[in-house]
């Protein structure tokens, strides 16, 4: 059955911005649907989405028994909107970071592309309420990127996308390996060897209101050594195929 477009968010502990988002998607968006992946937030968000989901037949709701990782729940939420049937699978952070309103220019781009990027660093995209630090941390992880895995993607860290359905059966999510943040460059480099059409659209990004970023030390270790790691092994040609699925001339259009 074709269904309409969907975004994914997962959420843990974001009881505080979660209506409100939702509530903005659908003001700019009304036919989009949301599928929340909650991992048994503390705080209650599961059981907001319940409820929000009882009210709106737009919303739906995946509870997973603990925190995982945001690659894991995205997995978890990309395969649940496939098997539901949408064409168009998205995702986005449920902290208000990525502002609803953008959707319809990312929509717009995927009339000709196979996954859109909202951006925060191509000309256009920017940030708001970020240190120098962390402005600096962004952009050298995103260089570090392009160098190692050889992508001319921008922000291939950035979490704010659109899917085509086919493109998502040519990533084979089964063969991701990140669990963390990471996710979205290895789905990034993923796409780009796979010869899928990838473009950038700048975004606004604005850092979050209401509760504490997911982001640690960990999290940033995990990034740095599977990067490194794909990185290398595609440099000594170690059957760069066998960790990243398809192969193709790189389409690396971004949208002023």
């Amino acid at each position: 059955m074709t269904r309409p477009a969907v975004l994914v968010v997962p959420t843990y502990n974001e009881v505080e911005n979660l209506a409100e988002v939702i509530a903005r998607v659908h003001r700019s968006c009304p036919d989009v649907h949301v599928l929340v992946v909650d991992d048994a937030s503390p705080d209650g968000t599961g059981e907001l989405a319940d409820r929000l989901a009882s009210a709106d037949e737009r919303i739906a709701v995946v509870h997973r028994p603990g925190k995982a990782g945001l690659g894991a729940a995205y997995r978890h939420g990309f395969r649940v909107a496939l098997e539901s049937g949408y064409q168009v699978i998205g995702e986005m952070d449920a902290d208000g970071s990525h502002q609803p309103e953008h959707l319809p220019r990312l929509f717009e781009a995927l009339e000709t592309a196979d996954v859109v990027i909202g951006s925060r660093w191509v000309p256009g995209g920017a940030v708001v309420d970020w240190s120098w630090r962390r402005r600096a941390l962004s952009r050298g992880g995103n260089r570090y990127v392009r160098l190692l895995l050889g992508i001319d993607v921008r922000d291939a860290t950035a979490g704010f996308r659109l899917y085509r359905r086919d493109a998502l059966h040519r990533l084979d999510l089964a063969a991701v390996q990140a669990t963390g943040y990471v996710f979205q460059t290895e789905l990034a480099w993923r796409a780009i060897r796979a010869g899928l059409r990838v473009v950038e659209v700048p975004i606004e990004f604005v850092d979050r209101k209401n509760g504490d970023s997911k982001m640690t030390t960990r999290v940033a270790l995990e990034s740095l050594v599977r990067i490194t790691s794909w990185g290398l092994r595609t440099r000594f040609r170690r059957s760069p195929s066998s960790s990243v699925p398809g192969a193709g001339a790189p389409d690396r259009s971004h949208r002023p």
